[in-house]
C-alpha cells in the first residue's frame, strides 16, 4: 500500500489523513443535504457535524489508548502512533453521540430526526475512512490463504502501525468498508418504506454496524484488547449495542403506533 503520499519539505502528507479528511467532508456534506430536505437549518447541521468530527477523533484515540494502555505506558514513544492511526471507531462513535446529544439539547434540535439525518453520513464517512486504513496498513487482518488475501510490503506500514510484511492477510479494511457501503445503501433504500418513525434510520445503522463489526473482528489480526478473555473490545461493545438498538427500535416504533390513532382522532375532532 502507500502510507505516505508525498512530502512538502519537512511536512509528510499521509494517505490515511487525506482519505480521513475526505471521509469527514463527504459524510458532513451528505448530512447537510439531508438536513435541508427535512426543513432543518443546514448551518446548524454543519456546526453539529464539526462537533461530531472533533469528538470522534478524540474519542477514537482515547479508546485506543485505553485498550493498549500497557503498551503506551511501557513505551512512551509508541504514543506517536496515535497521531498516525485512526483509533478505535467505537470510541469515536460513543463520544460523538454524547457530544451530539448535548449540542442538540442545547439548541433544541429534534433528537431522533437529527440522528436519522446524520446516520447515513456516518456510514459513508466510515466506509471511506477504512480505505485510508488499507492505504496506511492499520486495522489489518489475520494471516490467511484465501485467494483475496492482501500482502503488505511497505516498510513504513510496519514502522508506523506494526503491519506484518510479506504475509498474506485478510483484507479486513475492505471487509468493513464494504459492509459500511452496504449498510449505507440499505439505509437509504429502506428509509421511506414500511412504518417510518424518528430514530429508525439511526438505530438501524447501529444495529447493522454492531452485527457486521462483531463478525469482522474474528478476522482482525492487530492488537485490540481482550474482554473476559474471549472478546475483543469492539466485539464486547457490539454485544452491548446490538440489543440496545433492538430495544430502541421496538420502543420508538411502538410509540409511533400508539401516537398515530391519537393524531387521527385529533384531526377528526378538528
Amino acid at each position: 500500500m502507500l502510507p505516505e503520499l508525498f512530502q512538502l519539505g519537512p511536512l509528510t502528507i499521509y494517505s490515511y489523513g487525506v482519505l480521513l479528511a475526505a471521509a469527514y467532508l463527504l459524510g458532513l456534506r451528505l448530512a447537510m443535504v439531508r438536513a435541508k430536505r427535512r426543513g432543518m437549518d443546514p448551518t446548524r447541521a454543519l456546526d453539529l457535524g464539526i462537533y461530531i468530527i472533533i469528538s470522534a477523533l478524540v474519542g477514537a484515540k482515547l479508546l485506543l489508548f485505553v485498550v493498549d494502555f500497557n503498551q503506551f505506558t511501557r513505551d512512551p514513544a509508541a504514543l506517536l502512533s496515535l497521531a498516525r492511526s485512526g483509533g478505535v471507531f467505537y470510541g469515536g462513535l460513543i463520544l460523538a453521540v454524547l457530544v451530539a446529544i448535548w449540542y442538540m439539547r442545547r439548541h433544541r434540535m429534534p433528537l431522533w430526526t437529527t440522528c436519522d439525518v446524520f446516520a447515513p453520513g456516518i456510514a459513508l464517512g466510515h466506509a471511506i475512512g477504512r480505505l485510508g486504513c488499507l492505504a496506511a496498513g492499520c486495522c489489518y487482518g489475520r494471516p490467511t490463504s484465501v485467494p483475496w488475501a492482501i500482502t503488505f510490503t511497505n516498510p513504513e506500514a510496519a514502522a508506523n502501525v506494526g503491519t506484518p510484511l510479506n504475509v498474506p492477510l485478510h483484507p479486513t479494511q475492505l471487509y468493513e468498508s464494504g459492509a459500511e457501503f452496504l449498510i449505507l445503501a440499505l439505509l437509504l433504500a429502506t428509509e421511506s418504506r414500511g412504518r417510518t418513525f424518528p430514530g429508525r434510520t439511526f438505530w438501524l445503522y447501529i444495529l447493522l454496524y454492531g452485527i457486521s463489526r462483531f463478525v469482522i473482528e474474528f478476522f482482525r489480526g492487530d492488537p485490540r484488547g481482550v474482554v473476559f478473555g474471549a472478546f475483543s473490545t469492539s466485539q464486547f461493545i457490539s454485544l452491548l449495542i446490538v440489543p440496545i438498538s433492538l430495544v430502541f427500535l421496538y420502543r420508538l416504533g411502538r410509540q409511533s403506533r400508539t401516537a398515530a390513532p391519537v393524531d387521527r382522532r385529533a384531526r377528526r375532532a378538528g
